[in-house]
């Protein structure tokens, strides 16, 4: 079968797509030249996709390029590599650093040795093109552009964009969500989650202390939003004239459909994005701690146990699932999983309608607590009576 491999861009195209609509000249032509760019790469990601599988292990050695504004990426020239000294670019050492984090935390924290769990080659390309306004995974290797001084600054300032788009080089190695409608809102959502805790790993952050937003380094200080997305509350990353109202639904009642067309987002994977997001949060907050222990945790195994057109739906049972054979059945874990899938408008397939309504999220288990605990237990008696309640109704009608 052959995969949807299409270009996966951490600014999506909606709002550069706005951009277009500014007053100012600069703006309108960088955002232009980033959508043509874009879409040209598009047809030069699947061809680079097939080529990473055959890339020889590395153990995930770090190599930066720097483009010099040029957009051949043969061209470019070595500017760090694993063994050599810092730069004195600053965007040369932001991209090695967040490549270096990224990799430590899916090695520490997942047991994965780099993208391909094969110790693959880590190799990034920054100073792309004049005023690029945008960071992309290609299938083989991660691009930067610098952004164009007025809305975009350089991309490789956020850590979370980074782990962003690597992790699509681990979703390309695991599930192989294709790039297109729910699949593809789940590939972006994966990415974003992963993101969003590499960032929290390495600030030693708690989920109630991070601010769960994705790319709040890439705007000017002159613009006036938090961040390209907020898994914390999706659509109100931005609200303002030049860039608009971010888009992203945080429920299914407001899941948006569009056409699977470049101009439609592939059917709004940035967009609709906003509702896994938003579970992965509710989750995280459901359990409490750390976003990179359970729900990391649960989150990657499923996306592993995935197939390339899972759904919403799909992945969500998943989750439950994974939750369960990973922490046990009716754990305060589990309970967040349900809880969070629940608040977004997703019932999961494996609960009893009985118990939909009535799950809460589960308080955090920090070892010291008896509320979870006590939780728990109120859950599994009222289980064991109803259980006990069935089995005497069927004793009764076989006796009779």
């Amino acid at each position: 079968m052959t995969r949807n491999r299409r270009l996966g861009c951490i600014t999506p195209p909606h709002l550069l797509a706005k951009l277009l609509e500014s007053s100012d000249e600069e703006v309108r032509r960088a955002a232009m030249s980033t959508l043509l760019d874009t879409s040209r790469l598009r047809g030069e990601r699947a061809v680079r996709a097939s080529l990473m599988r055959t890339a020889a292990p590395a153990q995930g050695r770090r190599t930066i390029f720097d483009c010099q504004n040029g957009t051949i990426l043969a061209a470019a020239v070595l500017a760090r590599s694993e063994d050599g000294d810092a730069s004195a670019d600053p965007s040369v050492n932001q991209a090695f650093d967040g490549f270096g984090t990224t990799r430590q935390f899916y090695l520490d924290v997942l047991n994965r040795n780099s993208i391909d769990d094969q110790g693959m080659r880590l190799q990034g390309y920054v100073h792309r093109g004049v005023r690029y306004n945008n960071a992309f995974w290609d299938g083989l290797e991660m691009v930067f552009g610098d952004g164009d001084g007025i809305v975009f600054t350089d991309f490789t300032r956020s850590l979370d964009v980074i782990a962003h788009e690597l992790t699509h080089g681990v979703t390309d190695f695991t599930s192989g969500f294709e790039y297109q409608n729910q699949s593809g809102a789940l590939n972006e959502s994966l990415s974003d989650a992963m993101g969003s805790i590499v960032k929290q790993w390495s600030l030693g952050q708690t989920a109630e202390d991070a601010d769960w937003l994705i790319g709040a380094e890439v705007f000017t200080p002159e613009i006036g939003a938090d961040a390209l997305r907020s898994m914390k509350a999706p659509g109100g990353a931005y609200d303002n004239e030049l860039l608009g109202k971010d888009p992203q639904p945080a429920h299914m009642d407001q899941f948006v459909v569009l056409p699977d067309t470049d101009e439609g987002d592939n059917g709004g994977v940035h967009i609709n994005s906003g509702i896994p997001n938003k579970a992965f949060y509710l989750t995280a907050i459901g359990i409490g701690g750390y976003a990179w222990e359970a729900p990391g945790h649960i989150w990657y195994e499923s996306l592993r146990a995935s197939s390339a057109t899972t759904v919403f739906q799909e992945f969500a049972d998943t989750t439950y699932a994974k939750a369960a054979e990973l922490y046990g059945a009716h754990s305060a874990e589990q309970q967040a999983v349900q809880a969070a899938w629940r608040d977004v408008g997703i019932t999961l397939s494996q609960v009893p309608a009985a118990d939909q309504s009535t799950c809460e999220p589960s308080a955090p288990t920090d070892g010291s607590s008896m509320e979870a605990l006590t939780r728990q237990i109120a859950v599994l008696s009222t289980q064991i009576e109803t259980l006990t309640s069935d089995i005497q109704a069927l004793a009764g009608r076989a006796g009779g």
